[in-house]
C-alpha cells in the first residue's frame, strides 16, 4: 500500500479546516469573546466586561472560574476565565452599566496580591489590565482598606441605569480667569 503525497496545496486546506473546526470547539457560531478589563484590590478584583447595550447578562462565578455571557449589537458574546487564585462565589455581584458590565470578585484570602487575572500564563488578545484604576495596594494605609468592604456601597457608587445631569456648569461656575476673550490676530 503506498503513502499519499500530500502537496503544499493539501496542508493549507487540511490547516484551514481544522482551524475552523477548532474554532467551532472554542466559540461556536457567531460567538466572540468580550474585551475585558481587570485591577486587583487588597480583598476584591474587578472585571470589566466591555460590551455597550448589552442584553440577556449572564454572569456565573465559581470557586475558580468566572463566566461571562450577553448579547450586543446582534452579537453572541462569551468570556470563560479561569482565575488565578479562588474567590468566595457566594460574595462575588456584577452590575449592567450602558457600555459594560462590572463584576467584583472576593477574593477567598485577602491580601494576597493576583499577579494575573487568568491561571494560565498565556496571553490573551481580548485581556487587558485596568491602569486607570490600578493601585499599588501593599503600600496603602489601613483607612483605605476599610473603604472596599462594603460591596452594598460600591455596587451603589457605581453608576448605571441612573439619569446624568448633562446640562454643564452654573455660570458662576465656568467663570475663570483664562478664559477671557483673546484678541484679534493682525
Amino acid at each position: 500500500m503506498t503513502t499519499p503525497i500530500l502537496t503544499q496545496q493539501h496542508c493549507r486546506f487540511l490547516s484551514r479546516d481544522y482551524l475552523l473546526f477548532e474554532k467551532k470547539l472554542t466559540s461556536g457560531p457567531d460567538m466572540h469573546p468580550a474585551t475585558v478589563y481587570w485591577y486587583d484590590r487588597r480583598d476584591s478584583v474587578f472585571i470589566e466586561f466591555c460590551v455597550a447595550d448589552s442584553k440577556d447578562v449572564e454572569v456565573t462565578f465559581e470557586k475558580s472560574k468566572c463566566v461571562f455571557s450577553c448579547l450586543g449589537a446582534g452579537v453572541k458574546y462569551e468570556n470563560e476565565i479561569d482565575l488565578f487564585d479562588a474567590i468566595e462565589e457566594n460574595e462575588c455581584n456584577h452590575k449592567r452599566t450602558g457600555r459594560s458590565v462590572l463584576c467584583i470578585l472576593r477574593k477567598a484570602q485577602p491580601g494576597k496580591p493576583w499577579l494575573r487575572l487568568t491561571k494560565d500564563k498565556t496571553k490573551l488578545s481580548w485581556l487587558r489590565v485596568d491602569f486607570n484604576n490600578w493601585k499599588d495596594w501593599e503600600d496603602d494605609s489601613d483607612e483605605e482598606m476599610g473603604n472596599s468592604s462594603n460591596f452594598s456601597d460600591l455596587m451603589n457608587n457605581m453608576g448605571g441605569d441612573e439619569d446624568l445631569d448633562l446640562e454643564g456648569p452654573d455660570e458662576d461656575e465656568s467663570a475663570d480667569s483664562d478664559d477671557e476673550k483673546m484678541p484679534d490676530l493682525e
